[in-house]
């Protein structure tokens, strides 16, 4: 009745998860959430403030499909105090970074065009790829290479049917991030095979204080790079992103969006642009040192419990933990963790099935207190389980 990719899609553990909290929850029982990736802080309250000033002065009507034109230059802007020169023209304002991933497809992937992502990552960008007909090409990656894919992993999963590479840095669920010199390697091979390389950058500016991180804009041309203001900004119900694009590519991308999206949300890109002012910033600014101050706490509190992390990440807001010493598959780990002691984790099976089994993604977007909890509940499961004295 269906179509085939309706049903040929796997739910999403993580929402299951998170709807089986929300059943704790409305019993009165306390949940520790690490399940999502989504700041516990609301929007900064400059960004809320304009969108107040937004719809007060009646900004509701439909704005260009590639945004207005003063978010576009705050965007610029804010490349240029990263000294990264990104022409106004190449930018443009998509309905979330999922919206972005849907035009950047529809653009670029023919039926049966193949499209080489990585396993583990972002499971909704195989789905992006089959939207238009495209088909995903798993590449596994591992600790060994800090769960990014090396040059030879791309030259030997390429073939007659690639056309492009869609790669993320700080990746999803790892947090680590692409080698400066790999990603120029990557992009020199994927230009002289004609083809496209799509880097998700939506954990840019949520890199660790030990990271020092560049836009691959500053390294490439020809790229297109994702990126969103969920993350940083922490605007995740916004639905608000961006795109930066090769200036061949702009109009296009135009045309989709407008028969696509007509437009992004008018209110929330007024708002946005609240978020590149000062006061803004500094919030921002804090609170990715508090994400910092978490990930110290949750990483120690883990290996402490006998888990490992075997490669610490570059960014985001993830731990991607190996819980082989629990014997258990990760799937019945978390469903065990969420029933038993009302702990929320996702298993290593939403983003693949690279050693999916083995792994578990922590997100550190609770607070200090609730982390603390959650290793107590979790220290109890494994004697409880008989997996530690």
């Amino acid at each position: 009745m269906y179509s085939r990719l309706s049903d040929n899609i796997s739910p999403f553990t993580v929402m299951q998860l998170v709807q089986r909290a929300g059943e704790f929850e409305a019993e009165g029982q306390r949940v520790v959430h690490f399940e999502v990736g989504e700041p516990d802080f609301q929007t900064a309250a400059p960004i809320v403030a304009g969108a107040h000033q937004a719809l007060d002065a009646g900004q509701t009507k439909y704005t260009a499909a590639h945004g207005i034109g003063e978010l576009r230059q705050c965007i610029a802007d804010f490349y240029a105090s990263q000294d990264i020169v990104v022409p106004v023209e190449r930018i443009l304002v998509t309905s979330g970074a999922s919206g972005g991933l849907v035009l950047l497809a529809s653009l670029l992937l023919d039926a049966g065009d193949e499209l080489l992502i990585t396993d583990p990552g972002y499971p909704c960008n195989e789905v992006f790829a089959k939207l238009v007909g495209g088909v995903p090409i798993k590449l596994p990656v591992s600790a060994e290479n800090r769960f990014q894919p090396t040059l030879a992993d791309i030259q030997n999963a390429w073939g007659d049917k690639t056309k492009g590479v869609l790669l993320a840095s700080p990746a999803n669920p790892t947090g680590t991030m692409l080698d400066a010199g790999e990603l120029i390697a990557i992009q020199s091979f994927v230009t002289a095979k004609g083809g496209f390389f799509i880097l998700d950058e939506i954990y840019q500016n949520l890199t660790r204080d030990h990271v020092s991180y560049t836009s691959g804009l500053s390294l490439c041309s020809d790229i297109y790079v994702l990126n969103s203001f969920s993350k940083f900004f922490g605007m995740t119900g916004w639905r608000l992103g961006w795109l930066v694009v090769p200036e061949t590519a702009v109009a296009a991308l135009t045309k989709l969006a407008q028969n696509l999206f007509i437009s992004p949300s008018t209110p929330a890109q007024y708002a946005a642009i609240s978020a590149f002012n000062t006061d803004a910033m500094s919030i921002h600014k804090q609170r990715r040192g508090v994400f910092e101050d978490r990930a110290k706490i949750l990483a120690e509190g883990l290996l402490e419990l006998g888990f490992r992390i075997p490669v610490m990440p570059d960014g985001a807001f993830y731990l991607y933990v190996d819980i082989s010493h629990t014997k258990m598959d990760s799937a019945d780990f978390c469903w065990r963790l969420i029933e038993e002691y009302k702990v929320a984790a996702t298993p290593g099976y939403d983003f693949g099935d690279s050693n999916a089994g083995q792994y578990v993604r922590f997100a550190y977007t609770t607070s200090e207190e609730s982390i603390l909890l959650g290793l107590e509940r979790i220290g109890t499961a494994l004697k409880d389980w008989g997996l530690q004295a």
